[in-house]
């Protein structure tokens, strides 16, 4: 994936092991830092950012350091997609969101393009399904909210 600093990269990013589904099109320079990936995809996604998170390629994460966790994610303010993408050979990566729930996405690589003049990026392209609430418990916590929602006599309906 050979590209100059002015490409752009088309996502495609799903919440995954929830239903109905949730995904997200968004547009970014190929050379975004990881760190502001994370937030183009809370934007996207509709979280709020108040949990951790990471990226990963392969056997490697990309996220918030702790000097107390040594074998913690390493820094992604100081990786960038295009670079990660190509030492890793792929064309997706995973997005952990929320260590607690477990919010699992997979972003996908497109296609690459042009940037269109004008344009500002990050740019969302589409939106399918919403965005899960922040602290629900996961996939599991998510579907039990949707049923609670769904049924009146459901004994977490009023929650």
């Amino acid at each position: 994936m050979t590209a100059t600093t002015t490409t752009i990269a088309h996502l495609k990013i799903t919440l995954d092991d929830v239903k109905p589904e949730v995904l997200r099109r968004i547009e970014v320079p190929f050379n975004i830092r990881l760190d502001r990936l994370h937030l183009a995809v809370q934007a996207a996604m509709g979280w709020t950012n108040t949990h951790l998170y990471e990226i990963r390629a392969g056997d490697v994460g990309w996220g918030v350091p702790d000097p107390d966790w040594g074998d913690g994610p390493l820094d992604a303010r100081k990786a960038h997609l295009n670079k990660v993408l190509e030492d890793v050979g792929t064309k997706t990566v995973k997005y952990i969101y929320d260590f607690g729930d477990g919010w699992d996405h997979t972003i996908t690589i497109e296609r690459l393009t042009d940037p269109v003049q004008g344009l500002t990026y990050p740019f969302l392209i589409e939106a399918k399904g919403r965005c899960p609430p922040e602290d629900v418990g996961g996939p599991p916590g998510y579907a039990e909210f949707l049923e609670a929602i769904r049924d009146p006599e459901h004994k977490r309906h009023d929650e």
